[in-house]
C-alpha cells in the first residue's frame, strides 16, 4: 500500500497548489485566449495531457489532478459507487461543444498570433487577489457537489472536460499499437473476494474485468488501488502495446 500513500501525498500537494495552478486547467481561459489569438497556458497543458496519455493513459487523474484529490477527500461523506452508464457521455457533449467554440473563436480572431504560457496570471500565479477566491471556491463547489450527491468521483465521470483528451490519447495508442501503461489480470489466481471492485475509486466492476482478463476501460484512471488491494496479486501494472 506504499504506492497509494505516495499517490495520495502527491494528490494532496496538487490540491494545496491549486490556487496557483487553477488557470492552467481552465477551459474558459482557452476560449478567452482564442478570442485574442493567444495560445494560453491551459491550452498547452491540455495538449500535453493528450500527448502523455498515449503512454500513461488517464494516470494524470489519479496521481496529479487536484480535482481528483478533492473528490477522494469527499469519500468520507459519500463513498457509494457512482452510477456510470450513459451518464459518462455527458462530458463528451460538453467537450465537443467546447472544442467547437475554441475553433470558432480562433477563426473569428484571425488564427493563432501569440503563445503566452502565463496568460491571465500574475507572474504565473492564478489566484493572486483576495477577490478571486470567490470564483475559486465556487469552482471547488462545482467539483465537489456531484461527488457528494452521486458518489465516488462523479465529476470525473459526468462533467470533466479534461478526461476526453486522455481517452482520445489512449485510443490513438491502441490504434497505432504503441506501448503504454496498462493493468493486466490473471483470472486463474482470482478468489472472487471482490475487494478490487469495492476499493475502486472510479466505481468500476474490476472483478468482472478480471474474469474476462480485459482490464481496459475508458473510465479507468490507472490508480492501482485494485492492484494494491488484491490479496493474491492477480492484478499488475504492465507496459505493453495492445
Amino acid at each position: 500500500m506504499k504506492r497509494q500513500k505516495v499517490r495520495k501525498l502527491v494528490l494532496l500537494i496538487s490540491l494545496l497548489l491549486f490556487p496557483i495552478t487553477i488557470y492552467y486547467f481552465s477551459p474558459y481561459l482557452i476560449i478567452q485566449g482564442a478570442l485574442e489569438s493567444v495560445i494560453s497556458g491551459s491550452f498547452i497543458v491540455f495538449g500535453l495531457m493528450l500527448i502523455l496519455s498515449v503512454f500513461l493513459g488517464r494516470s494524470f487523474c489519479s496521481y496529479v489532478c487536484p480535482a481528483g484529490a478533492l473528490q477522494e477527500a469527499s469519500f468520507s461523506f459519500n463513498d457509494k459507487p457512482s452510477k456510470i452508464g450513459k451518464r459518462r457521455y455527458i462530458k463528451y457533449v460538453i467537450w465537443g461543444i467546447w472544442i467547437l467554440s475554441v475553433a470558432f473563436c480562433f477563426w473569428r480572431s484571425g488564427g493563432i498570433k501569440k503563445v503566452d504560457p502565463l496568460y491571465m496570471t500574475e507572474y504565473g500565479i492564478s489566484i493572486a487577489e483576495p477577490g478571486a477566491y470567490i470564483l475559486y471556491y465556487g469552482f471547488i463547489g462545482l467539483i465537489l457537489l456531484p461527488s457528494l450527491i452521486c458518489g465516488k468521483r462523479a465529476f470525473c465521470h459526468y462533467f470533466c472536460w479534461m478526461a476526453p483528451f486522455m481517452v482520445i490519447g489512449t485510443k490513438i495508442r491502441d490504434q497505432l499499437h504503441l506501448p503504454g501503461l496498462h493493468i493486466e489480470a490473471d483470472s486463474n489466481q482470482c478468489i472472487s473476494c471482490n475487494k478490487c471492485s469495492k476499493s475502486c475509486p472510479m466505481s468500476l466492476d474490476v472483478a468482472k474485468m478480471v474474469k474476462k482478463e480485459e482490464c481496459q476501460d475508458s473510465e479507468c484512471i490507472l490508480c492501482g488501488v485494485c492492484v494494491d488491494t488484491c490479496p493474491k496479486n492477480v492484478l499488475k501494472y504492465k507496459i505493453k502495446s495492445k
